[in-house]
Protein backbone atom coordinates (compact mmCIF):
# COMPACT_ATOMS: atom_id res chain seq x y z
CA UNK A 1 0.00 0.00 0.00
CA UNK A 2 1.25 3.65 -0.95
CA UNK A 3 1.94 6.20 1.74
CA UNK A 4 -1.38 7.86 0.71
CA UNK A 5 -3.32 4.90 0.43
CA UNK A 6 -2.43 3.86 4.14
CA UNK A 7 -3.71 7.50 5.03
CA UNK A 8 -6.37 6.83 3.31
CA UNK A 9 -7.37 3.68 5.37
CA UNK A 10 -6.02 5.47 8.46
CA UNK A 11 -9.04 8.05 7.97
CA UNK A 12 -11.19 5.43 7.54
CA UNK A 13 -10.29 4.25 11.22
CA UNK A 14 -10.93 7.18 12.02
CA UNK A 15 -14.34 7.25 10.67
CA UNK A 16 -13.21 10.18 8.51
CA UNK A 17 -13.89 10.77 4.99
CA UNK A 18 -13.71 13.53 2.10
CA UNK A 19 -16.55 15.90 2.77
CA UNK A 20 -18.65 16.97 -0.18
CA UNK A 21 -19.36 20.65 1.65
CA UNK A 22 -15.51 21.15 1.56
CA UNK A 23 -15.01 20.51 -1.74
CA UNK A 24 -12.47 17.91 -0.83
CA UNK A 25 -10.65 16.32 -3.31
CA UNK A 26 -6.91 14.88 -1.76
CA UNK A 27 -4.06 14.03 -4.27
CA UNK A 28 -3.14 10.25 -3.55
CA UNK A 29 0.24 10.04 -5.74
CA UNK A 30 3.46 10.86 -4.85
CA UNK A 31 4.93 11.48 -8.00
CA UNK A 32 1.47 13.67 -8.62
CA UNK A 33 2.66 15.88 -5.63
CA UNK A 34 6.58 16.29 -6.32
CA UNK A 35 5.49 17.60 -9.62
CA UNK A 36 2.91 20.01 -8.16
CA UNK A 37 5.34 20.86 -5.70
CA UNK A 38 8.22 21.65 -8.28
CA UNK A 39 5.36 24.46 -10.00
CA UNK A 40 6.23 26.44 -6.81
CA UNK A 41 9.65 26.80 -7.17
CA UNK A 42 10.41 26.71 -4.03
CA UNK A 43 13.94 27.91 -2.41
CA UNK A 44 15.75 26.57 0.72
CA UNK A 45 14.73 29.49 2.66
CA UNK A 46 11.23 30.11 1.72
CA UNK A 47 8.12 29.96 4.35
CA UNK A 48 5.30 28.75 2.55
CA UNK A 49 1.45 29.41 3.06
CA UNK A 50 -0.30 25.65 2.32
CA UNK A 51 -3.75 26.24 2.24
CA UNK A 52 -5.98 23.40 2.37
CA UNK A 53 -3.28 20.55 4.01
CA UNK A 54 -5.89 17.29 3.53
CA UNK A 55 -3.99 14.01 3.82
CA UNK A 56 -0.63 16.01 3.56
CA UNK A 57 0.30 14.43 0.29
CA UNK A 58 1.24 17.83 -1.23
CA UNK A 59 2.91 18.88 2.21
CA UNK A 60 5.38 16.66 2.16
CA UNK A 61 6.96 17.61 -1.01
CA UNK A 62 6.84 21.20 -0.47
CA UNK A 63 7.91 20.82 3.20
CA UNK A 64 11.03 19.00 2.02
CA UNK A 65 12.22 21.97 0.03
CA UNK A 66 11.12 25.07 2.28
CA UNK A 67 12.38 26.33 5.33
CA UNK A 68 9.00 25.93 7.00
CA UNK A 69 5.39 24.97 6.13
CA UNK A 70 1.95 26.76 7.74
CA UNK A 71 -0.66 24.81 6.60
CA UNK A 72 -3.91 26.51 6.64
CA UNK A 73 -6.73 23.30 7.31
CA UNK A 74 -10.21 24.44 7.70
CA UNK A 75 -11.46 20.29 8.28
CA UNK A 76 -11.18 19.88 12.02
CA UNK A 77 -11.19 16.37 11.67
CA UNK A 78 -8.37 16.23 9.72
CA UNK A 79 -6.35 18.51 11.91
CA UNK A 80 -7.10 16.33 14.70
CA UNK A 81 -6.21 13.27 12.87
CA UNK A 82 -2.80 14.65 11.60
CA UNK A 83 -2.33 15.83 15.43
CA UNK A 84 -3.06 12.15 16.65
CA UNK A 85 -1.14 10.72 13.97
CA UNK A 86 2.13 12.94 14.41
CA UNK A 87 2.64 12.05 10.67
CA UNK A 88 3.28 15.89 8.83
CA UNK A 89 7.34 17.22 8.55
CA UNK A 90 8.92 19.13 11.81
CA UNK A 91 9.12 21.69 9.37
CA UNK A 92 5.80 22.14 9.16
CA UNK A 93 2.84 23.99 11.49
CA UNK A 94 -0.55 22.94 10.99
CA UNK A 95 -3.04 25.95 11.68
CA UNK A 96 -7.06 25.36 11.77
CA UNK A 97 -8.63 28.09 9.93
CA UNK A 98 -10.28 29.12 6.77
CA UNK A 99 -8.27 30.66 4.19
CA UNK A 100 -11.53 33.03 3.43
CA UNK A 101 -11.36 34.27 7.56
CA UNK A 102 -7.70 34.01 7.51
CA UNK A 103 -5.92 37.61 9.18
CA UNK A 104 -3.76 38.44 6.10
CA UNK A 105 -1.73 40.70 7.98
CA UNK A 106 -0.52 37.61 10.46
CA UNK A 107 0.17 35.49 7.43
CA UNK A 108 2.49 38.35 6.49
CA UNK A 109 4.23 38.31 9.90
CA UNK A 110 4.21 34.66 10.12
CA UNK A 111 5.86 34.58 6.74
CA UNK A 112 8.38 36.99 7.74
CA UNK A 113 7.23 38.89 4.16
CA UNK A 114 5.58 38.49 1.07
CA UNK A 115 3.54 35.73 0.91
CA UNK A 116 4.06 32.76 -1.13
CA UNK A 117 1.25 30.01 -0.75
CA UNK A 118 0.66 26.75 -2.46
CA UNK A 119 -2.77 25.20 -2.54
CA UNK A 120 -4.85 22.01 -3.55
CA UNK A 121 -7.53 24.44 -3.53
CA UNK A 122 -10.94 22.56 -2.81
CA UNK A 123 -13.47 23.55 -5.85
CA UNK A 124 -15.71 25.21 -3.68
CA UNK A 125 -14.02 27.96 -2.66
CA UNK A 126 -11.86 29.08 -6.10
CA UNK A 127 -13.72 32.40 -7.01
CA UNK A 128 -13.70 33.43 -3.23
CA UNK A 129 -10.16 32.53 -2.74
CA UNK A 130 -9.10 34.03 -5.78
CA UNK A 131 -11.03 37.38 -4.90
CA UNK A 132 -9.39 37.49 -1.62
CA UNK A 133 -5.74 37.42 -3.28
CA UNK A 134 -6.71 40.15 -5.39
CA UNK A 135 -7.66 42.03 -1.81
CA UNK A 136 -4.42 41.65 -0.37
CA UNK A 137 -2.11 41.71 -3.45
CA UNK A 138 0.45 43.75 -1.95
CA UNK A 139 0.83 41.15 0.56
CA UNK A 140 1.98 38.18 -1.80
CA UNK A 141 4.59 37.49 -3.47
CA UNK A 142 2.76 34.78 -5.34
CA UNK A 143 0.97 32.04 -5.74
CA UNK A 144 0.80 27.85 -7.67
CA UNK A 145 -2.55 26.84 -6.84
CA UNK A 146 -4.52 23.83 -8.08
CA UNK A 147 -8.17 24.85 -9.31
CA UNK A 148 -10.80 23.02 -11.99
CA UNK A 149 -9.58 23.57 -15.24
CA UNK A 150 -12.92 25.85 -16.25
CA UNK A 151 -11.40 28.39 -13.34
CA UNK A 152 -8.07 28.50 -14.41
CA UNK A 153 -9.30 29.13 -18.17
CA UNK A 154 -10.79 31.99 -17.04
CA UNK A 155 -7.84 33.16 -15.51
CA UNK A 156 -5.53 33.08 -19.15
CA UNK A 157 -9.00 33.74 -21.13
CA UNK A 158 -9.06 36.22 -24.16
CA UNK A 159 -11.21 39.19 -24.59
CA UNK A 160 -14.41 38.36 -26.78
CA UNK A 161 -14.51 34.47 -25.15
CA UNK A 162 -16.85 33.74 -22.64
CA UNK A 163 -14.25 32.75 -20.58
CA UNK A 164 -13.34 36.66 -20.09
CA UNK A 165 -14.52 37.91 -16.93
CA UNK A 166 -13.92 40.04 -13.99
CA UNK A 167 -11.34 37.59 -12.09
CA UNK A 168 -9.55 37.80 -15.37
CA UNK A 169 -9.33 41.21 -15.85
CA UNK A 170 -8.35 42.09 -11.92
CA UNK A 171 -5.54 39.52 -12.01
CA UNK A 172 -4.54 40.72 -15.38
CA UNK A 173 -4.22 44.14 -14.09
CA UNK A 174 -1.79 43.03 -11.03
CA UNK A 175 -0.23 39.78 -11.81
CA UNK A 176 1.16 37.58 -14.32
CA UNK A 177 -1.08 33.96 -14.40
CA UNK A 178 0.44 30.91 -16.22
CA UNK A 179 -1.01 27.50 -16.37
CA UNK A 180 1.60 24.51 -15.79
CA UNK A 181 0.31 21.50 -15.34
CA UNK A 182 -3.32 19.70 -15.83
CA UNK A 183 -3.87 16.78 -13.56
CA UNK A 184 -6.70 14.01 -14.56
CA UNK A 185 -9.45 12.98 -11.99
CA UNK A 186 -7.35 9.76 -11.36
CA UNK A 187 -4.96 12.02 -9.60
CA UNK A 188 -7.55 12.63 -6.72
CA UNK A 189 -9.58 10.95 -4.37
CA UNK A 190 -12.55 11.14 -4.62
CA UNK A 191 -12.15 11.46 -8.54
CA UNK A 192 -13.36 14.81 -9.70
CA UNK A 193 -15.46 15.20 -12.64
CA UNK A 194 -13.15 17.51 -14.75
CA UNK A 195 -9.30 17.55 -14.77
CA UNK A 196 -7.62 20.26 -12.79
CA UNK A 197 -4.86 22.43 -13.88
CA UNK A 198 -2.19 24.13 -11.59
CA UNK A 199 -1.29 28.14 -12.28
CA UNK A 200 1.44 29.96 -10.95
CA UNK A 201 0.37 33.39 -10.42
CA UNK A 202 3.18 36.00 -9.65
CA UNK A 203 1.87 39.40 -7.88
CA UNK A 204 3.44 42.70 -8.86
CA UNK A 205 2.41 46.55 -8.53
CA UNK A 206 -0.27 47.21 -10.85
CA UNK A 207 1.15 50.32 -11.91
CA UNK A 208 3.92 48.82 -13.55
CA UNK A 209 1.36 46.60 -15.27
CA UNK A 210 0.03 49.55 -16.71
CA UNK A 211 2.71 52.25 -16.81
CA UNK A 212 0.51 54.67 -15.72
CA UNK A 213 -1.22 56.12 -12.01
CA UNK A 214 -5.04 55.14 -11.70
CA UNK A 215 -7.45 54.23 -8.72
CA UNK A 216 -7.32 50.83 -8.22
CA UNK A 217 -10.41 50.96 -6.02
CA UNK A 218 -12.76 52.56 -8.94
CA UNK A 219 -11.07 50.47 -11.58
CA UNK A 220 -12.43 47.19 -9.73
CA UNK A 221 -15.67 48.41 -9.40
CA UNK A 222 -15.38 49.48 -12.96
CA UNK A 223 -14.58 46.34 -13.99
CA UNK A 224 -17.39 44.33 -11.37
CA UNK A 225 -19.88 46.66 -12.74
CA UNK A 226 -19.34 45.85 -16.45
CA UNK A 227 -19.31 42.54 -15.74
CA UNK A 228 -22.27 42.61 -14.23
CA UNK A 229 -24.79 42.20 -16.85
CA UNK A 230 -22.66 41.03 -19.49
CA UNK A 231 -25.07 40.96 -22.41
CA UNK A 232 -26.25 44.87 -21.71
CA UNK A 233 -23.89 47.86 -23.18
CA UNK A 234 -21.32 49.51 -21.03
CA UNK A 235 -23.51 52.33 -20.94
CA UNK A 236 -26.48 50.86 -19.08
CA UNK A 237 -23.87 48.53 -16.93
CA UNK A 238 -22.41 51.42 -16.33
CA UNK A 239 -25.03 53.90 -15.40
CA UNK A 240 -26.36 51.15 -13.31
CA UNK A 241 -22.96 51.32 -11.21
CA UNK A 242 -24.04 54.60 -9.98
CA UNK A 243 -20.92 56.41 -10.81
CA UNK A 244 -22.28 59.43 -11.28
CA UNK A 245 -25.25 59.32 -8.65
CA UNK A 246 -24.10 62.79 -6.54
CA UNK A 247 -22.47 64.99 -9.07
CA UNK A 248 -25.95 64.42 -11.02
CA UNK A 249 -27.92 64.84 -8.06
CA UNK A 250 -30.47 61.86 -8.00
CA UNK A 251 -30.96 63.24 -11.94
CA UNK A 252 -30.89 59.30 -13.47
CA UNK A 253 -30.99 61.12 -17.14
CA UNK A 254 -27.91 63.62 -16.04
CA UNK A 255 -26.24 60.13 -14.50
CA UNK A 256 -26.29 58.28 -18.00
CA UNK A 257 -25.33 61.67 -19.50
CA UNK A 258 -22.22 61.74 -17.39
CA UNK A 259 -21.44 57.93 -17.93
CA UNK A 260 -21.99 57.92 -21.26
CA UNK A 261 -19.42 61.40 -21.43
CA UNK A 262 -17.02 59.63 -19.74
CA UNK A 263 -16.78 56.28 -21.74
CA UNK A 264 -16.54 58.42 -25.16
CA UNK A 265 -13.46 60.56 -23.33
CA UNK A 266 -11.79 56.85 -22.56
CA UNK A 267 -12.40 56.57 -26.40
CA UNK A 268 -14.45 53.67 -26.17
CA UNK A 269 -18.22 52.76 -27.61
CA UNK A 270 -20.66 53.25 -25.53
CA UNK A 271 -22.83 50.30 -26.94
CA UNK A 272 -19.17 48.05 -26.52
CA UNK A 273 -19.61 45.12 -23.81
CA UNK A 274 -17.18 44.37 -21.33
CA UNK A 275 -15.88 41.11 -22.92
CA UNK A 276 -14.57 42.66 -25.69
CA UNK A 277 -12.47 45.66 -23.67
CA UNK A 278 -8.20 44.95 -22.89
CA UNK A 279 -7.05 45.65 -20.00
CA UNK A 280 -5.23 48.88 -21.08
CA UNK A 281 -9.44 50.18 -22.34
CA UNK A 282 -10.36 49.29 -18.52
CA UNK A 283 -7.47 51.78 -16.94
CA UNK A 284 -8.73 54.80 -19.33
CA UNK A 285 -12.11 54.22 -18.50
CA UNK A 286 -10.79 54.29 -14.60
CA UNK A 287 -8.85 57.54 -15.69
CA UNK A 288 -11.65 59.23 -17.62
CA UNK A 289 -14.01 58.38 -14.52
CA UNK A 290 -11.46 59.89 -12.10
CA UNK A 291 -11.38 62.62 -14.35
CA UNK A 292 -14.87 63.50 -14.31
CA UNK A 293 -15.35 62.49 -10.67
CA UNK A 294 -13.35 65.36 -9.51
CA UNK A 295 -15.76 67.75 -10.25
CA UNK A 296 -18.07 66.20 -7.63
CA UNK A 297 -19.21 68.77 -5.07
CA UNK A 298 -17.67 68.14 -1.53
Amino acid sequence: MTRYGATRQSLQDENLAPKKQLGQNFLIHKATAAAVAGCGKIHSDDIIIEVGVGLGALTQPIAEQAEHVFGLEVDGGIVRFHKKKNDLPENVTLLHQDILKADFEELYRLSKGPLKIMANLPYSISNPFLFKLIEHQEKIAWATIMLQKEVADRLTAAPSTKQYGIPTVLLKSCATVKSLLTLNPAEFHPRPKIDSVVVRIEFCDPEKVAGRVYDKFLFQKIVRAAFSQRRKTLLNTLTAGGFFRTLSDGDKKLAKQLTKDAIIEADIAPGARAEVLELGQFIDLTLAFSLKLSNTPS
